[in-house]
Protein backbone atom coordinates (compact mmCIF):
# COMPACT_ATOMS: atom_id res chain seq x y z
CA UNK A 1 0.00 0.00 0.00
CA UNK A 2 1.12 3.78 -0.50
CA UNK A 3 1.58 6.34 2.38
CA UNK A 4 0.97 9.98 2.39
CA UNK A 5 1.71 11.85 5.40
CA UNK A 6 2.70 15.84 5.96
CA UNK A 7 4.64 16.42 8.84
CA UNK A 8 6.50 19.75 9.06
CA UNK A 9 5.36 20.62 5.62
CA UNK A 10 7.09 17.34 4.31
CA UNK A 11 5.18 15.24 2.42
CA UNK A 12 5.77 11.35 2.90
CA UNK A 13 5.12 9.12 0.10
CA UNK A 14 5.90 5.79 1.92
CA UNK A 15 5.47 2.54 -0.20
CA UNK A 16 4.74 0.37 2.61
CA UNK A 17 4.80 -3.28 1.71
CA UNK A 18 7.38 -4.85 3.66
CA UNK A 19 6.39 -8.59 3.10
CA UNK A 20 7.05 -7.45 -0.88
CA UNK A 21 10.50 -5.09 -0.14
CA UNK A 22 8.06 -2.66 -1.63
CA UNK A 23 7.52 -4.20 -5.13
CA UNK A 24 4.57 -2.33 -7.28
CA UNK A 25 1.58 -4.22 -8.48
CA UNK A 26 -0.05 -2.03 -11.19
CA UNK A 27 -3.02 -1.07 -8.66
CA UNK A 28 -0.35 0.30 -5.92
CA UNK A 29 1.66 2.11 -8.49
CA UNK A 30 -1.41 3.97 -9.72
CA UNK A 31 -1.81 4.79 -6.28
CA UNK A 32 1.70 5.70 -5.54
CA UNK A 33 1.57 8.29 -8.78
CA UNK A 34 -1.86 9.80 -7.30
CA UNK A 35 0.04 10.66 -4.55
CA UNK A 36 3.00 12.39 -5.77
CA UNK A 37 1.22 14.62 -7.42
CA UNK A 38 -0.98 15.25 -4.36
CA UNK A 39 2.36 16.43 -2.87
CA UNK A 40 2.58 19.07 -5.79
CA UNK A 41 -0.30 20.00 -5.26
CA UNK A 42 -0.66 20.54 -1.91
CA UNK A 43 -0.21 24.14 -0.35
CA UNK A 44 1.38 22.88 2.91
CA UNK A 45 4.02 20.98 1.59
CA UNK A 46 7.39 22.78 0.76
CA UNK A 47 9.09 19.50 0.01
CA UNK A 48 8.47 15.49 -0.34
CA UNK A 49 10.69 12.54 0.86
CA UNK A 50 9.89 9.29 -0.96
CA UNK A 51 10.45 6.18 0.97
CA UNK A 52 9.73 2.44 1.73
CA UNK A 53 9.35 0.57 4.93
CA UNK A 54 11.22 -2.73 6.55
CA UNK A 55 14.26 -1.89 5.15
CA UNK A 56 13.36 -1.88 1.71
CA UNK A 57 12.86 1.12 -1.23
CA UNK A 58 10.94 -0.85 -4.08
CA UNK A 59 11.99 -4.17 -5.15
CA UNK A 60 10.37 -3.02 -8.71
CA UNK A 61 7.34 -4.61 -10.26
CA UNK A 62 6.23 -7.65 -8.79
CA UNK A 63 6.56 -10.72 -11.09
CA UNK A 64 3.88 -12.49 -9.62
CA UNK A 65 1.26 -9.51 -10.49
CA UNK A 66 2.99 -9.10 -13.96
CA UNK A 67 2.39 -12.86 -14.57
CA UNK A 68 -0.81 -13.17 -14.03
CA UNK A 69 -1.48 -9.42 -16.44
CA UNK A 70 -1.63 -10.21 -20.48
CA UNK A 71 1.12 -9.40 -22.27
CA UNK A 72 -0.90 -6.57 -24.13
CA UNK A 73 -1.37 -5.01 -21.19
CA UNK A 74 2.07 -5.33 -19.49
CA UNK A 75 2.82 -2.22 -20.85
CA UNK A 76 -0.05 0.15 -19.85
CA UNK A 77 0.42 1.43 -16.28
CA UNK A 78 -1.25 4.08 -13.66
CA UNK A 79 -5.26 4.56 -13.03
CA UNK A 80 -5.69 5.39 -16.99
CA UNK A 81 -3.50 2.69 -18.46
CA UNK A 82 -0.35 4.88 -18.62
CA UNK A 83 1.87 6.38 -16.67
CA UNK A 84 2.63 10.17 -16.61
CA UNK A 85 6.13 10.94 -17.54
CA UNK A 86 8.55 10.46 -15.17
CA UNK A 87 5.89 11.68 -12.19
CA UNK A 88 8.51 12.36 -9.50
CA UNK A 89 10.47 14.38 -11.28
CA UNK A 90 7.50 16.29 -12.72
CA UNK A 91 6.13 17.34 -9.08
CA UNK A 92 7.08 20.66 -8.74
CA UNK A 93 8.64 20.19 -5.28
CA UNK A 94 11.84 19.30 -4.44
CA UNK A 95 11.80 15.56 -4.13
CA UNK A 96 14.38 13.60 -1.85
CA UNK A 97 14.67 10.31 -2.22
CA UNK A 98 15.40 8.08 1.34
CA UNK A 99 17.00 4.85 -0.04
CA UNK A 100 17.05 2.06 2.22
CA UNK A 101 17.63 -1.77 1.02
CA UNK A 102 16.82 -2.34 -2.18
CA UNK A 103 15.81 0.22 -4.77
CA UNK A 104 16.07 -2.54 -8.32
CA UNK A 105 14.17 -2.18 -11.40
CA UNK A 106 11.57 0.25 -11.18
CA UNK A 107 12.50 0.85 -7.61
CA UNK A 108 16.00 2.07 -9.01
CA UNK A 109 13.58 4.12 -11.74
CA UNK A 110 12.30 6.42 -9.09
CA UNK A 111 15.50 6.70 -7.30
CA UNK A 112 17.03 8.12 -10.49
CA UNK A 113 14.12 10.48 -10.42
CA UNK A 114 13.75 11.89 -7.16
CA UNK A 115 16.35 15.34 -7.18
CA UNK A 116 18.35 14.45 -4.18
CA UNK A 117 19.02 11.06 -3.04
CA UNK A 118 19.78 9.75 0.30
CA UNK A 119 20.80 6.33 1.08
CA UNK A 120 21.62 3.65 3.99
CA UNK A 121 24.65 1.63 3.92
CA UNK A 122 22.52 -1.50 3.14
CA UNK A 123 21.02 0.26 -0.15
CA UNK A 124 21.14 -1.36 -3.49
CA UNK A 125 20.44 0.09 -6.73
CA UNK A 126 20.41 -2.21 -9.79
CA UNK A 127 18.73 -1.70 -13.79
CA UNK A 128 17.71 -5.46 -13.94
CA UNK A 129 15.56 -4.70 -16.93
CA UNK A 130 18.14 -6.26 -19.27
CA UNK A 131 17.89 -9.67 -17.52
CA UNK A 132 14.09 -9.62 -17.87
CA UNK A 133 13.99 -8.96 -21.15
CA UNK A 134 13.26 -5.37 -20.89
CA UNK A 135 14.30 -1.62 -20.99
CA UNK A 136 14.10 0.84 -18.34
CA UNK A 137 10.06 0.98 -17.68
CA UNK A 138 9.62 5.10 -17.03
CA UNK A 139 12.75 6.10 -18.86
CA UNK A 140 14.17 7.57 -16.20
CA UNK A 141 17.47 5.00 -16.56
CA UNK A 142 17.94 5.98 -19.98
CA UNK A 143 17.28 10.11 -19.72
CA UNK A 144 18.41 10.76 -16.29
CA UNK A 145 20.83 8.37 -15.43
CA UNK A 146 23.34 9.30 -17.86
CA UNK A 147 23.07 13.18 -17.06
CA UNK A 148 23.56 11.85 -13.40
CA UNK A 149 26.38 9.56 -13.37
CA UNK A 150 27.56 10.11 -17.20
CA UNK A 151 27.11 7.93 -19.97
CA UNK A 152 29.79 5.40 -20.12
CA UNK A 153 28.87 4.45 -16.07
CA UNK A 154 24.99 4.79 -16.89
CA UNK A 155 25.58 2.26 -19.94
CA UNK A 156 27.21 0.02 -17.65
CA UNK A 157 25.48 0.41 -15.17
CA UNK A 158 21.87 -0.43 -18.02
CA UNK A 159 23.63 -2.89 -20.08
CA UNK A 160 24.88 -5.29 -16.70
CA UNK A 161 22.38 -5.12 -14.89
CA UNK A 162 24.66 -5.21 -11.69
CA UNK A 163 23.21 -4.53 -8.61
CA UNK A 164 25.63 -1.76 -6.83
CA UNK A 165 25.63 -0.95 -3.50
CA UNK A 166 25.55 2.22 -1.30
CA UNK A 167 29.10 3.36 -1.10
CA UNK A 168 29.44 2.19 -5.20
CA UNK A 169 26.75 4.68 -5.73
CA UNK A 170 28.22 7.50 -4.06
CA UNK A 171 31.49 7.31 -5.64
CA UNK A 172 29.48 7.69 -8.98
CA UNK A 173 27.67 10.78 -7.64
CA UNK A 174 24.24 8.71 -7.87
CA UNK A 175 23.49 9.26 -4.45
CA UNK A 176 24.60 12.55 -2.23
CA UNK A 177 25.21 10.73 1.15
CA UNK A 178 25.41 7.56 2.97
CA UNK A 179 24.02 7.32 6.62
CA UNK A 180 23.54 4.22 8.73
CA UNK A 181 19.88 2.92 8.29
CA UNK A 182 18.77 4.22 11.29
CA UNK A 183 20.12 7.34 10.82
CA UNK A 184 18.15 7.59 7.27
CA UNK A 185 14.93 9.44 8.28
CA UNK A 186 16.34 11.96 9.61
CA UNK A 187 19.48 12.64 6.80
CA UNK A 188 16.25 12.45 4.57
CA UNK A 189 13.99 15.21 7.11
CA UNK A 190 17.24 17.20 7.35
CA UNK A 191 17.66 17.62 3.33
CA UNK A 192 13.77 18.49 2.72
CA UNK A 193 13.67 21.28 5.58
CA UNK A 194 16.56 22.46 3.87
CA UNK A 195 14.28 23.85 0.80
CA UNK A 196 11.15 25.06 2.72
CA UNK A 197 13.49 27.99 3.32
CA UNK A 198 12.97 29.15 -0.18
CA UNK A 199 10.68 30.18 -2.22
CA UNK A 200 7.51 27.29 -3.53
CA UNK A 201 7.17 29.76 -6.42
CA UNK A 202 10.64 30.48 -7.24
CA UNK A 203 11.73 26.31 -6.74
CA UNK A 204 8.95 25.10 -8.65
CA UNK A 205 9.97 27.27 -11.80
CA UNK A 206 13.86 26.27 -11.15
CA UNK A 207 13.35 22.86 -11.28
CA UNK A 208 10.71 23.15 -14.69
CA UNK A 209 14.44 25.25 -16.20
CA UNK A 210 16.57 22.47 -15.11
CA UNK A 211 14.44 19.28 -16.59
CA UNK A 212 13.07 21.41 -19.37
CA UNK A 213 17.14 22.32 -19.59
CA UNK A 214 18.16 19.03 -20.62
CA UNK A 215 16.31 19.06 -23.76
CA UNK A 216 15.83 22.70 -25.03
CA UNK A 217 18.30 24.50 -26.84
CA UNK A 218 20.42 27.53 -25.13
CA UNK A 219 17.92 29.85 -27.24
CA UNK A 220 14.73 28.52 -26.21
CA UNK A 221 16.45 27.83 -22.37
CA UNK A 222 17.28 31.47 -21.86
CA UNK A 223 14.29 32.87 -23.48
CA UNK A 224 12.04 30.63 -21.09
CA UNK A 225 14.29 31.91 -18.06
CA UNK A 226 13.16 35.03 -18.66
CA UNK A 227 9.54 34.57 -18.85
CA UNK A 228 9.57 32.94 -15.90
CA UNK A 229 12.31 35.48 -14.06
CA UNK A 230 9.10 37.86 -14.76
CA UNK A 231 6.78 35.97 -13.36
CA UNK A 232 8.79 35.97 -10.13
CA UNK A 233 9.74 39.34 -10.08
CA UNK A 234 5.64 39.89 -10.17
CA UNK A 235 5.13 37.75 -7.14
CA UNK A 236 4.62 38.01 -3.76
CA UNK A 237 7.31 35.80 -2.89
CA UNK A 238 9.43 37.97 -4.68
CA UNK A 239 8.59 40.79 -2.62
CA UNK A 240 8.55 39.21 0.41
CA UNK A 241 12.02 37.84 -0.40
CA UNK A 242 13.30 41.17 -0.45
CA UNK A 243 11.03 43.15 2.07
CA UNK A 244 12.74 39.94 4.39
CA UNK A 245 15.90 41.06 3.75
CA UNK A 246 15.72 44.57 4.71
CA UNK A 247 13.95 44.35 7.45
CA UNK A 248 16.66 41.66 8.64
CA UNK A 249 14.51 38.44 9.14
CA UNK A 250 13.38 34.69 7.65
CA UNK A 251 11.27 35.51 4.80
CA UNK A 252 7.81 33.71 5.36
CA UNK A 253 6.72 32.56 1.43
CA UNK A 254 4.13 31.36 0.56
CA UNK A 255 3.97 30.32 -2.91
CA UNK A 256 2.10 32.77 -4.55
Amino acid sequence: MIRYEVRDGVAHVIIDRPEKKGAMTYGILADFYAAVQRAGTDDGVGAVIVEGTGGAFCAGTDLSDLNDTPTEDRGRRGAEGSPPPLVISACPRPVVGAIDGPAVGMGAEFATQCDVRIASTRARFGWVFVLRGLVADTGAGTFLLPRIVGYSEAMRLLFSGDIIDAQTALDIGFVSQVVAPDDLPAAAEEEAQRYRKGSPFAIARMKRLVYDGMTNDVTTHVAQTAALLRECFASHDHAEGVAAFLERRPANFTGQ
